[in-house]
């Protein structure tokens, strides 16, 4: 399987890195990504048309046979639900303190603190495969600076500045910080449990060379007392105990609400459980996040439940969490009446008509002003816009700026919006002064997108060469 999915990897990478993008392509796109336009725009409103509209019954009644799919209420059901949670059977639990005693007594490895030192130390590295000669030099120097250090021992800190070659702890002056027991290779680590406070060892050879190593603090180890530890002792049998009965309880619940199948009431007196409503929920949703299940969904809609209003099985939502459902109400799948909708409709048609009305106004404005004629048109305050940077401007209206016309300025172009028809006016166009590591950056991103084609169609020539039909509906349920 490995050896398949490399060979595959292979031959993807020779067909997708094999894309290739001009410079002068690559620079052209640079050029227009960075290119900025100075743009104003004016919008006219589709308020403004909304009472010259006249909306028809028969434009509703059209409106209405022709989206029929658009008013379909899916069908809905209200439930009574129970949750048995393995946190709310924690919370019941309250271990006694023989109880957490006896855990303490039998646990105490899991209570010790161990005992961390803190050291510094001048490191003189020596390579792997360091000839003879470089590691008695590595030695001379080591032995120079422990010879400085016997005279001078204040100056540990500046030495290890200077002359280590440890880049990690040098800038500190040699400090690593505290550490327990094992944590370091094992020649340090031995040097260092053997130390006195402020003791300074002689040379110690590790795999990494010779250390010169100070011990500067110590943090002796301890036992956590039985007070300190009660907290995390009692959460921990909770746990445990918790964990247990829900197992228990689990099975004896799924059995009751089985066998009592026509209420939820005796599985909630034996648990202690609250029964709990729901609003309306769909097959797709509900808003109670217990009832958040495709799985429980589906039995809460099932036939059983529905029809026979049993309980539905019980269902574990999410870990630690068994939820059982009882229909209490139901509506099935139904249609919206048309006298229900037709105010909704009237408006949409309003605005629609009003729309169009919109549009047709700002592209007789648009011609004029390209013809140069006065449109008593009021553009808003300019902004210089990328497509980079956009400023706001919404991803059509940036296109519409950027399909302006440059060679004949000010332009103008026109892009619909939710509340009207925009009016843009491209006064000024700015060609970037061209950054060349951009321009290389994006070359590679073209012939990435180049090579991601080429492979694309390569795969797409395999499957027309071969003999093999996907049947992409039965993919799409998976």
């Amino acid at each position: 399987s490995l050896r398949r999915d490399l060979m595959l990897q292979q031959l993807s990478s020779a067909v997708t890195d094999s894309g290739i993008v001009s410079q002068a392509a690559a620079r052209q796109a640079a050029q227009l990504q960075a290119e900025r336009r100075e743009v104003s725009e004016y919008l006219v409103p589709a308020a403004q048309f909304h009472s010259q509209v006249k909306v028809t019954p028969e434009q509703v009644g059209a409106f209405y046979e022709s989206n029929r799919g658009r008013f379909r209420v899916p069908e809905q059901a209200r439930v009574e639900y129970l949750v048995l949670n393995s946190d709310a059977l924690q919370a019941r639990e309250q271990p006694s303190a023989d109880d957490v005693k006896a855990w303490f007594d039998s646990h105490l490895d899991q209570f010790q603190v161990k005992e961390q030192r803190q050291a510094s130390h001048i490191l003189i590295a020596v390579k792997q495969g360091a000839t003879a000669a470089e590691r008695a030099k590595a030695t001379e120097k080591a032995e120079q600076i422990l010879a400085r250090l016997r005279k001078s021992p204040a100056g540990f800190a500046d030495l290890a500045k200077k002359e280590s070659d440890d880049p990690g702890s040098a800038p500190k002056g040699g400090d690593v910080g505290y550490f327990s027991r094992g944590m370091m290779v094992k020649a340090f680590d031995d040097a260092v449990f053997r130390l006195k406070l402020n003791e300074t060892s002689g040379l110690v050879e590790s795999d990494f060379g010779h250390h010169i190593i100070r011990l500067t603090g110590i943090k002796p180890g301890k036992t956590r007392s039985l007070e300190e530890a009660q907290p995390d002792i009692e959460l921990e049998l909770k746990k445990q105990r918790a964990g247990k009965k829900f197992a228990e309880s689990a099975e004896a619940f799924s059995n009751l609400v089985y066998e009592q199948t026509d209420s939820l009431k005796p599985a909630a007196e034996k648990f202690g459980l609250a029964i709990q409503k729901s609003d309306w929920i769909t097959r797709e949703s509900a808003q109670a996040p217990a009832l958040q299940n495709a799985k429980l969904l589906a039995a809460i809609f099932g036939d059983d439940a529905v029809k026979n209003r049993r309980n539905t099985e019980a269902i574990e939502t999410s870990p630690g969490n068994i939820v059982s459902a009882h229909v209490v109400e139901h509506k099935p799948a139904a249609i919206r009446s048309l006298e229900e909708v037709r105010g909704d409709i009237v408006k949409e048609l309003t605005r629609n008509e009003a729309l169009a009305l919109a549009r047709k106004q700002a592209l007789a404005l648009i011609e004029k002003l390209r013809k140069g004629g006065d449109a008593a048109v009021r553009f808003g305050v300019a902004r210089t816009i990328s497509r980079e940077d956009p400023k706001g401007v919404k991803p059509q209206g940036l296109a519409a700026a950027f399909r302006a016309d440059r060679s004949k300025l000010p332009s103008y172009e026109g892009v619909e919006q939710p509340d009207g028809y925009m009016i843009l006016r491209v006064s000024r166009v700015v060609d970037p002064t061209l950054d060349e590591a951009k321009h290389k950056n994006i070359q590679v991103e073209l012939a990435r997108a180049e090579g991601s084609r080429e492979f694309q169609a390569f795969v797409a020539s395999l499957r027309a060469s071969e003999d093999v039909q996907i049947y992409k509906d039965a993919l799409l349920k998976k």
